[in-house]
């Protein structure tokens, strides 16, 4: 048995609490001296009493600090109040950053408080990274193209979606967000993006977006830039455009595809004084499977052929991540699309 100073030490609780604790019935001692009143302890309530002081010092409540000591036999249940809380804690810390990030913009001087919108986006981290992976190999910088030198950020009622292009290739990834605020269109610019990249730890990420500022809070640091002030392409326009009946939807495999690209001979090609290089794709015999081609089988009159950029169909197979996809092949002279569930892009042919 130990006594009440000794478990205060060990708990790093004060007497007073551990006498607090026993008054609201959440840790009774053993055993209580009818004489002096001297609260003892056994050795198992140690672990309680120190469970208490840490729960105490993150602000959890006392009815579910009671809660958690009478399930310590019970490890995982313990566990998962632990998890239920911690959860709560991050909701109420992404309340408060976008109420914080709000008074800050009422505070702005020149801005009419009454005319500020702001729409906030919470999603994890691992989402946000893979969704600007799957865009970010589309983007350039075009001095003589403003319009294109950033990342789409279009928000729906509870997604994410964002947009690059470069004019030769289009990349579109959506994500599952939470969405508070008007439904809003921002240009990021890119060294915002290539900025935020880094910063994307586990955990929830916050963006906040207002027509004068987007602001990320992320689990390693803030970042915030003010958007581009450009109309962006419309990209809904490209990716809704209705097949012709010729066309092909090819389910592949985006590792064995990628090695077949590589492996294949490049075609060298010059544009404008900038050398690059050909990938040529076409579908086999039975109509089922996307190969590489040679120069010599490619035919601009067939609809089962389609030439592309070989970096940039590298970079569009790679930014698929690993699994299946499926390619959209409409002929020689329309684009050739890459599709999985939550990304798409489409790459410009080449002709001869």
């Amino acid at each position: 048995m130990r006594g009440i100073g000794e478990v205060a030490r060990a708990s790093g609780l004060a007497v007073s609490a551990l006498r607090f604790y026993d008054s609201a019935g959440v840790l009774v001692p053993a055993e209580v001296d009818p004489a002096t009143g001297y609260r003892r302890y056994s050795e198992s309530q140690l672990l309680a009493a120190r469970l208490i002081a840490g729960l105490r010092r993150v602000g959890m409540p006392v009815a579910e600090i009671a809660r958690a000591v009478a399930h310590l036999p019970d490890p995982p249940a313990v566990r998962a109040l632990l998890d239920d809380y911690q959860q709560r804690l991050e909701d109420g810390l992404t309340d408060a950053r976008h109420e914080l990030t709000r008074l800050r913009h009422l505070l702005a001087p020149g801005l009419n408080s009454l005319e500020i919108t702001m729409t906030s986006i919470s999603l994890p981290a691992d989402a946000l990274s893979a969704a600007l992976d799957a865009v970010r190999f589309a983007a350039s910088i075009d001095p003589d193209l403003p319009m294109i030198n950033g990342v789409l950020l279009e928000t729906r009622p509870d997604s994410l979606t964002l947009v690059a292009t470069d004019r030769y290739r289009l990349a579109v990834a959506e994500s599952a967000a939470t969405i508070t605020g008007p439904p809003t269109r921002l240009v990021a610019p890119l060294p915002f993006i290539d900025a935020l990249r880094p910063l994307l730890s586990p955990g929830i990420v916050t963006l906040d977006l207002t027509p004068a500022t987007i602001s990320a809070q992320t689990p390693s640091g803030r970042l915030d830039t003010s958007p581009l002030d450009v109309d962006f392409p419309d990209h809904r326009a490209l990716t809704s455009a209705a097949p012709s009946a010729d066309a092909r939807s090819i389910q592949a495999d985006a590792p064995t595809l990628r090695a077949a690209v590589h492996a294949a001979t490049p075609i060298h090609r010059d544009l404008q004084g900038t050398p690059y290089e050909l990938a040529i794709l076409t579908l086999d015999p039975t109509g089922t499977l996307l190969r590489t081609a040679d120069e010599s089988d490619w035919s601009e009159d067939s609809p089962t052929h389609i030439a592309v950029n070989r970096e940039f169909l590298l970079q569009a197979l790679a930014a698929t991540g690993p699994g299946q996809l499926t390619l959209e092949l409409d002929g020689p002279i329309k684009p050739l699309a890459v599709r999985t569930p939550t990304t798409y892009s489409i790459l410009m042919p080449v002709r001869h």
